[in-house]
């Protein structure tokens, strides 16, 4: 990665965010718990819908000691709307081991964040560098595309961690991070790239020859009658969720209200989501006197 080249890479972008950036309430703010918050929320989720979200969950539990006495059915409530429902699950979780642990402070540093439950090399990452400044990268799928594009060869050889490492300027991690997510996300897109307007075009190897011809085949994922399992799993806590106190539901009356088309075949199908559920520690399964029964994890 040749320097010279690295640093107007970084002065084109850099300059491009400050005109361009998006304005995020967790960018206006370095308190770790809500940087924190928000990294979780936006895994797999759109950054428009974390927005109206965000302040509706800090409002219910505004620090990590709040959100660790709460009970579980009252998290996934809160967390109505976001869809992935173990991902509130998994944020007590850590919650509870950072008030039992760590005296109520994320750690500071990366190896240390890693050791948390739940928290992937990405988010201790992003929170080590959004929340104490640390001079790390944060690689999420928009950055490994336009690292990727921009250093294809040396992508092909190193690990993409190294290269996003060596290509943090030190002083700028935080803007340089950022940035590099709002780049990807609205110019170094993975379909119809807007390599015409792109500020780093002139040093980018890939400019030009990718347009029509990085779309890759969606993944089939597991359905049911052409629905995808992780829409039924929403609908499921979603109907748990709705129920007033801590009732239960059978299983054929959960079906029915999920699946309009519900039939006694569909019960080995249905009972599989609930164990996948189950061990995310979402929803709790017992067998009554007469029936089966599902009610929101305590």
């Amino acid at each position: 990665m040749r320097k010279q080249m690295l640093l107007s890479v970084h002065g084109s972008i850099l300059s491009w965010y400050k005109q361009h950036g998006r304005s995020f309430p967790w960018r206006r703010t370095r308190d770790p718990y809500r940087i924190l918050l928000s990294e979780i929320m936006l895994q797999q989720t759109q950054a428009s819908r974390v927005e109206e979200k965000y302040p509706l969950f800090l409002k219910r539990f505004p620090t990590l000691a709040s959100l660790s006495r709460a009970a579980k059915h009252s998290v996934v409530r809160a967390w109505r709307g976001m869809g992935y429902n173990n991902r509130a699950v998994r944020l007590q979780q850590l919650a509870k081991d950072v008030m039992r642990n760590h005296n109520g402070k994320l750690p500071r540093a990366v190896d240390e964040l890693d050791l948390l439950p739940g928290i992937g090399k990405y988010t201790s990452h992003a929170i080590a560098c959004f929340a104490f400044g640390q001079p790390v990268p944060a690689v999420d799928t928009n950055v490994r595309r336009v690292l990727s594009r921009l250093f294809p060869l040396a992508s092909k050889r190193r690990d993409i961690w190294d290269i996003a490492q060596e290509a943090v300027p030190p002083r700028r991690a935080y803007d340089w991070n950022q940035a590099l997510f709002d780049f990807g996300a609205t110019i170094c897109t993975q379909r119809n790239p807007k390599c015409d307007i792109c500020p780093v075009k002139r040093y980018c190897p890939s400019a030009f020859r990718i347009n029509g011809k990085i779309a890759k085949p969606a993944k089939r994922e597991p359905a049911r009658d052409g629905i995808p399992n992780r829409i039924y799993r929403g609908r499921i806590v979603e109907v748990l969720r709705n129920l007033k106190g801590n009732r239960a539901l059978s299983l054929s009356t959960l079906g029915k209200r999920i699946k309009s088309n519900y039939r006694l075949r569909d019960s080995a199908w249905l009972r599989k989501l609930l164990q996948q559920l189950e061990r995310d520690r979402l929803v709790s399964l017992t067998n009554g006197s007469s029936a089966f029964l599902v009610r929101l994890a305590k």
